[in-house]
């Protein structure tokens, strides 16, 4: 069932948005050469705590993990994209870095995610972080009132497709709000005037992820983290965003 909200609970997705993108953008600074990814997630931790805000991810158990989820952020390096369980490794020069976050502040979510490069970039992996953020910004200039849902995914499958990159649709965007995951689920590429009408009061978190060389991907032996089964790097960006008489508001802008 899609809810849709009022401007008051627009408005308080978007107090918990603004804290998403702050964590974000702090952890984002300190990812550099030679920090741990524990030392990320702890860091994650303390502010989720002050902030007096609750993790969506801290007990997760969805049908394709390997138990529940134990952490406060995703974190995923270089062929890991998705759900990447933060652990004992040590961040090197060059690597790529996609942090996802999802938090309730008074009951209300918001999700975002970013990718970064360590240290010093390669020009392929620049092009690659540089492809989904496009491809966001494109979905989100797509998802006005009167759209259909298959609009935003056929611009952001296009953004993709004219890069290079394959697309995997089995993980994609989704319907948010007083929980992480609502319906509707928004794949990735699709076919324009098909689905859904957009409706102001809609709230949805776009999410365009690719990997360099495939579609096709694999799991880790703990169950959660899903990497590109050729090994390539991959990148993921993700913005919480509501459907409004305007046009779309992003929530999960850095203020």
């Amino acid at each position: 069932m899609i809810e849709l909200k009022s401007p008051a609970e627009i408005g308080r997705m978007r107090v918990t948005g603004a804290f998403v993108a702050e964590v974000l953008a702090d952890l984002a600074q300190r990812a550099a050469v030679g920090v741990n990814l524990l030392d990320l997630e702890q860091r994650a931790r303390t502010m989720i705590r002050e902030r007096d805000a609750t993790s969506c991810y801290w007990d997760y158990s969805p049908s394709f993990g390997r138990g529940p989820f134990r952490n406060v952020i995703c974190l995923s390096v270089n062929d890991a994209v998705l759900h990447g369980l933060p652990h004992d490794y040590v961040l090197a020069d060059g690597d790529v870095l996609s942090m996802d976050l999802a938090v309730s502040i008074d009951g209300w979510v918001a999700d975002s995610a970013r990718t970064v490069v360590v240290g010093t970039p390669r020009p392929e992996d620049v092009r690659l972080v540089d492809a989904t953020r496009d491809a966001l910004d494109a979905g989100i200039a797509a998802a006005a009132p009167g759209a259909r849902l298959g609009d935003v995914s056929a611009t952001i499958g296009d953004v993709l497709h004219a890069r290079g990159y394959r697309i995997n649709t089995d993980f994609g965007g989704h319907g948010l709000g007083r929980t992480m995951h609502e319906d509707p689920h928004i794949a990735n590429d699709g076919r324009p005037g098909r689905g859904l009408t957009l409706r102001p009061g809609l709230t949805i978190a776009l999410e365009p992820w690719c990997a360099t060389g495939t579609d096709d991907i694999v799991y880790d032996p703990d169950g959660w983290t899903i990497r590109s089964a050729d090994g390539s790097r991959t990148a993921h960006s993700e913005h919480t965003i509501a459907v409004t008489e305007d046009g779309p508001v992003i929530l999960t802008a850095l203020r």
